[in-house]
């Protein structure tokens, strides 16, 4: 297949926003791929601030950094919300963060009854908006295939639609003719 699928996509994405040095964020660790592919892109100068609420998620991204040998210096692992973003966001950070990801839904593997939910994902949002530098992208993969996804997803849409075309360029990006209700990538990069 030429397209590139969801997740190869959002990675692309993110690797024309983030380079050595940078500032970035996963806002949902779940098991830790994505904390690991940023750390490789910001490398030793930079910094990746990880959140997860669910201890075994922030657990198991650990041991995923531990396995690949990333140093501790690189990485702020939250075992918070994400919609605590400015909170644990250093001061000499503000404004600098190059790029930042969310995959929304639940942790594969895990209680599914624990989700993302519209309200803290919007206020997360909201706060990285006003974080990323110039040319900063913000990556949101969207899992609706499950009732409280559905209900993210279409409190997501308008907010999105309705951020500033002077301030952010938005792309959607998905597979409309699969089955069971696919993944889609919401893309927001600062003008």
């Amino acid at each position: 297949m030429k397209l590139a699928g969801i997740l190869p996509f959002a990675r692309e994405l993110l690797k024309t926003a983030v380079s050595a040095g940078d500032i970035a964020v996963d806002a949902t660790a779940g098991n830790g791929h994505d904390t690991l592919f940023l750390c490789g892109l910001v490398g030793r100068q930079g910094t990746v601030y990880s959140f997860d609420i669910q201890a075994e998620a922030i657990a198991a991204t650990k041991k995923r950094l531990a396995q690949h040998a990333v140093a501790d210096e690189v990485v702020q692992l939250i075992h918070d919300g994400h919609e605590k973003l400015t909170h644990y966001l250093t001061p000499a950070h503000h404004g600098q963060v190059a790029g930042a990801v969310f995959n929304l839904g639940y942790l594969p593997g895990s209680d599914k009854s624990v989700v993302t939910t519209p309200e803290t994902t919007l206020a997360a949002i909201d706060q990285v908006l006003q974080q990323l530098k110039k040319e900063g992208i913000v990556v949101l993969v969207v899992y609706h295939g499950h009732p409280e996804g559905k209900k993210e997803r279409d409190e997501l849409l308008p907010f999105i639609a309705s951020l500033s075309q002077e301030e952010y360029h938005v792309l959607q990006y998905g597979f409309i003719n699969q089955r069971n209700a696919p993944p889609f990538i919401i893309a927001i990069e600062k003008r």
